[in-house]
């Protein structure tokens, strides 16, 4: 199942981190655990679902004494979540919400193209409200549950050694709603007060762009600092949605992403526009 898939590269990106932040080699900690070489490969790279014991088993092996991400290892390798503030959202965030929270939290690098909407990332709770209620379509926890999750989330933006956020954000995207200047002003404001952040750049795909591989629709890469194998892609649907894991298809993503950011505005035109659009609805 994909969202296992997705849990286990984490598992085995913070297994390989924690060998190699101890400067040894697979085959010195396989001797030493009674693992086999093989198997250790395995779990490092998520080839194989690893077992309780053997997790438990490296993390004493490496001396990991921090219980709260030990416990948050373990929930992994169980198929649960990291331990974390959505942990009480659990009843009300579906499975790919959970793995896409557990992710970008663990991101280095996040870069999206947005078609139709402002990225979760910089929505207000005022029009997250408004793009919950209008795409929802199964019931679980309330509007106000789901815009504090996606608020909650946002907190990797300013954290210390915050994620490094790359948006493309289409122009049609920037203009709907200008019939509610009440919601989109306070957006628009939003927007650019994010792209004074050093950690985020923003640029506006225009109607009359070339045509592009953003066509295809919304898609958010998240890049890791472990190895850039590890790296994985959203792509969202209204009902599914796919995470991309392969490193041949994420390496064409990351291609196709470059492309968008080739086609789109530079960034400080894209601020002018949003300035622009921000002062004609107020």
């Amino acid at each position: 199942m994909a969202v296992s898939t997705v849990r286990r590269r984490r598992l085995g990106g913070e297994l390989r981190k924690l060998r190699e932040q101890r400067k040894l080699t697979a085959e010195v900690v396989a001797e030493a655990t009674g693992m086999s070489q093989p198997k250790l490969t395995r779990i490092e790279t998520a080839h194989t679902a690893a077992k309780i014991e053997d997790v438990n088993k490296l993390l004493d092996f490496y001396g990991c004494d921090d219980q709260d991400f030990r416990a948050g290892l373990i929930a992994i390798t169980k198929d649960g979540s990291k331990r974390g503030w959505w942990l009480s959202y659990r009843d009300v965030i579906n499975a790919t919400a959970n793995d896409l929270i557990l992710l970008e939290t663990d991101a280095s690098t996040y870069k999206t193209y947005e078609p139709a909407f402002v990225p979760g990332l910089f929505q207000t709770p005022e029009y997250a409200r408004i793009v919950i209620e209008r795409l929802r379509v199964r019931s679980g926890g309330t509007v106000d549950d789901l815009v504090q999750v996606r608020m909650a989330r946002q907190h990797i933006l300013t954290r210390p050694n915050p994620v490094q956020v790359w948006a493309v954000i289409h122009e049609a995207a920037l203009c709907a709603n200008s019939n509610r200047p009440d919601i989109m002003a306070p957006q628009l404001d939003r927007l650019l007060t994010l792209s004074r952040l050093a950690n985020v750049n923003i640029q506006v795909m225009p109607t009359n762009a070339a045509i592009h591989p953003g066509m295809s629709g919304a898609m958010a890469l998240m890049g890791f600092p472990q190895r850039q194998d590890l790296d994985v892609v959203l792509v969202e649907g209204l009902i599914s949605s796919l995470w991309v894991e392969e490193p041949a298809d994420v390496e064409l993503y990351r291609g196709k992403f470059q492309e968008i950011t080739a086609e789109a505005l530079p960034v400080d035109s894209s601020l002018d526009f949003i300035t622009a659009q921000r002062d004609k609805i107020k």
